[in-house]
């Protein structure tokens, strides 16, 4: 992912989420927030969105599957939601949290 377009992801999830935050480290010279974690059981439709492989039909599927079935007990459990593998959630676990 570029830097540009990695930062405006950034932007945006600051004004839409109240995840963990961290400073990005000395040796980058910047003093921009970087998101840490999304919890899976309060992101919204358009947070969920951002994640990679996670487009806005996903993201509503995982709005809607929570909505029926309660919250997640795990991480894992996202690939319960149809059109959501094990891969995708591989591919986003270090940003997920429940």
């Amino acid at each position: 992912m570029n830097k540009t377009l990695l930062s405006g992801v950034m932007i945006a999830l600051l004004s839409l989420a109240t995840p963990t935050w961290a400073q990005d480290s000395p040796e980058q010279g910047s003093s921009e927030a970087v998101i840490t974690s999304i919890n899976i059981n309060e992101a919204d439709q358009q947070q969920l969105a951002m994640l990679t492989g996670i487009g806005p039909a996903k993201a509503a599927a995982i709005v809607k599957h929570r909505e029926e079935h309660g919250p997640f007990n795990s991480v894992d459990d996202l690939s319960k939601v149809s059109g959501i593998g094990a891969a995708t959630v591989e591919k986003n676990r270090h940003l997920l949290s429940k």
